[in-house]
């Protein structure tokens, strides 16, 4: 007998708004707290520190702030690259910052590289992956925003993969596909998940 195929979609959904809400609830200085643990242990890991090249993403106020380490990755002379979403695909290309003045309001109001200013990245050895998400399981499944632009980039990347996260949002297990990329570390406030 054939198992009965189940729409993940409304179980994806209700995940994704009940992490959003738990988000907007934190106060400032929890959600500060928080975020500067999470930035310090990323910065001490080895796969951080011995990269020369960092993809990072730009943070929107809701998600743990990457600002610190960017500054730090930067400061420490690694090439740090930031994507910018291909208008009319779900696709993204990654571009060399030098500072923040290289970026600009993007897709969904994230910040993103001004292409006028700043140099594609093609080389993507020796570099790790920090990937944003709403919630991950101790697997390193993620679940993002829906959109899909980092699955259809990490399908493709050879990298090490860095995921952050609230302690309270890294679940037994999600959902997820069978082409799914997996993180190689999930970083949080209490402690960090080797995957």
């Amino acid at each position: 007998m054939i198992n009965e195929v189940k729409d993940i979609r409304p179980i994806k959904t209700a995940l994704r708004n009940a992490a959003l809400e738990w988000r907007k609830a934190l106060t400032r200085s929890n959600k500060q707290r928080m975020d500067f643990k999470i930035q310090s242990k990323v910065m001490n890991l080895w796969k951080f520190r011995e990269v020369k090249t960092v993809l990072l993403y730009c943070s929107k106020p809701v998600e743990i702030d990457t600002k610190l380490i960017i500054e730090r990755a930067m400061a420490l002379g690694k090439t740090v690259a930031v994507p910018r979403c291909i208008p009319d695909t779900r696709d993204m290309d990654f571009y060399i910052i030098r500072s923040f003045s290289d970026l600009v309001s993007g897709a969904f109001g994230v910040m993103e590289p001004d292409p006028e200013k700043c140099e594609k990245l093609t080389d993507f050895e020796a570099s790790v992956c920090i990937v944003p998400a709403l919630v991950y399981d101790k697997e390193g499944y993620r679940l993002g925003y829906g959109k899909g632009y980092y699955d259809r980039f990490l399908s493709g990347y050879r990298g090490s993969c860095i995921g952050l996260a609230y302690s309270d949002w890294v679940k037994d297990s999600l959902p997820h596909g069978k082409f799914d990329r997996k993180v190689d570390i999930i970083v949080t406030e209490k402690e960090n998940y080797f995957c």
